[in-house]
Formats: C-alpha cells, structure tokens, sequence
C-alpha cells in the first residue's frame, strides 16, 4: 500500500445503493481530475466494489476500467434474467432470486489483488453478521468474499458466509460510513453516495413503499447524527448526484435490475460534482 502523503488523511466514503451506484463512478472522475486522491476507502455494498477497484488503481486509469465496468454491466448477467427465472430461483432457493456468480466472476476480473492488504490504498468495507447481529469491518483477508458479502442484498442475493459467520448486505448496518473513516484517522473526508439523502421523504401511499421509507429514516437518521457530530478537526464534502429522485415515487428503489439509466447517471454525477469541485477550490 502506498504511503500516507503530505497535507490531510483523505478518505473516500462510498455509500450502498445498488445500481445507483453508478453515480458514485462520476464523482471519482470529478475527484481524480481534480487531482484529488484518497489515503483511504472505506464502501459499503455496491459503494464496496466501487471502492475496491478505485483502491486497486487510485488514478484516472482506475476510473476509466470502472466506467467500462459499469458500461458492460448488462453483459454480466448480475442481475438479469426473466421474471420466471427470478421466480424459479427464488422458490428453489427460499432466499434470493439470483445467484451471485456473475458478480463473483466480475470482482474477480475486475480486482488485479486476491487479498485486501495488497491492495494500493488502504480499504475497508462493511457486511452485516446474521449470526451477530452487527456490523463486519473487513480489513484483510480475500477481497473478493469481502465485496460479495457486503453486496449481499437480501431477498436479491444469498448471504455469503464467511469462516461459518454469514453476512449480508452492509447497507442494513451502515450505509454511509463516514464514522469508520473518522476512526481511521481521516481529516478531509469526500461523500459519495447514490443520491437519497438530497431528496425529501413522502409519507407512503401503496403498501411496498412502507418498508422503503421506513428503512430510509433510519439510514439518513444515522448519517445525519455522524455528520453533526463530528470533531471539530474533521472536514467533510458531500459530493452530490445531479438526479431529481422523487420520494412520493419509490418505483426508483423497486427496479433493482434497471441499467438503462448507467451512463446518464454516471454523467450526470460528473457534472455535479466537477461544478461542486471547482467551487469548493475558488472558495478556498
């Protein structure tokens, strides 16, 4: 891993969200072409392979394969597949409609690094312990079995266990882990998240939106209690999306397979953040 460089610890903070996560692939552009590089990632769920790859190569090339990623998304098969097949699997399996070997074969392409100390910049990413009850830091060992099981979004892939222990999606425990970043020494701390915490809640109107809003209270609760409690030496930028999600229309958070909006999202985000960028420095 590369040494700590001059000037503040800087950590890169990538948040869940599925295949929102694509928005978080336009930040790092925006950051890296600002020069911008972190001493540290620390991701959860889709955040934890976004992460994982942009630690392996901390650089505009590392952005570039992860935009090619993103792009040949819809090759993988990660999430494809019919409804019947989504059916088929889930009664076969109880527990989730897809397998997770497509993203298993995508990490493993993607990752040129088998375990998480080899990697350039120091990384972690969080799972949630079904047996514990608690939120898993990974911090060594297989990086892949780390990523998938902070990816294991429940109903939708099975748990990944573990040394015995089985693990699902971090998302359930920290969605934005800005308090990790903190406790590992970070001082300027960049926020890449999918883009929920911009938008106001609706009260829920149809039944499978009660869950969703409920889930999202408690996920932005957390990470505005961290944000107004952070030390005083701590420094923090919110990287924002440049999306218009409506709250009082959940359909959003239900088309977990839907890839049509990738690359606009992935744009969109650039964007944003480049203009944030470039005022932020004007300001400093």
């Amino acid at each position: 891993m590369t040494g700590v460089k001059s000037g503040p610890v800087t950590a890169f903070v990538l948040g869940g969200g599925g295949l929102l996560g694509a928005n978080e692939v336009g930040m790092l552009r925006a950051l890296l072409e600002h020069g911008i590089t972190p001493d540290l990632v620390v991701g959860t769920s889709i955040g934890a392979l976004n992460g994982a790859v942009i630690a392996a190569e901390p650089s505009k090339e590392g952005v570039r394969r992860l935009t090619e990623l993103w792009r040949g998304v819809e090759r993988t098969g990660i999430l494809s597949g019919s409804m019947l097949g989504r059916v088929a699997t889930l009664a076969r399996t109880r527990t989730h409609a897809h397998d997770n070997t497509p993203l298993r074969k995508l990490v493993e392409r993607e990752l040129p690094v088998a375990r998480i100390e080899e990697l350039k910049v120091s990384f972690q990413c969080v799972a949630a312990s079904i047996e514990r009850a608690a939120e898993h830091w990974f911090d060594k060992g297989p990086i892949v079995e780390a990523v998938l099981a902070s990816c294991a979004l429940p109903g939708v892939l099975p748990p990944v266990e573990i040394d015995g222990e089985h693990f699902f999606d971090g998302g359930l425990v920290n969605s934005i882990p800005v308090d990790r970043a903190v406790r590992l020494g970070a001082e300027l701390i960049y926020v890449l998240q999918v883009g929920r915490i911009e938008q106001p809640l609706s009260v829920p109107t149809k039944p499978w939106e009660v869950g969703l809003v409920a889930f999202e209270i408690a996920r932005r609760h957390r990470f505005a209690e961290e944000i107004v409690s952070l030390p005083s030496s701590v420094t923090v930028h919110v990287l924002p999306t440049g999306e218009e999600l409506r709250y009082n229309d959940l359909r959003q958070q239900l088309r977990y397979s839907d890839l049509s909006q990738v690359g606009k999202r992935m744009e969109r985000a650039y964007q944003a953040s480049t203009t944030f960028l470039t005022e932020l420095e004007a300001r400093t």
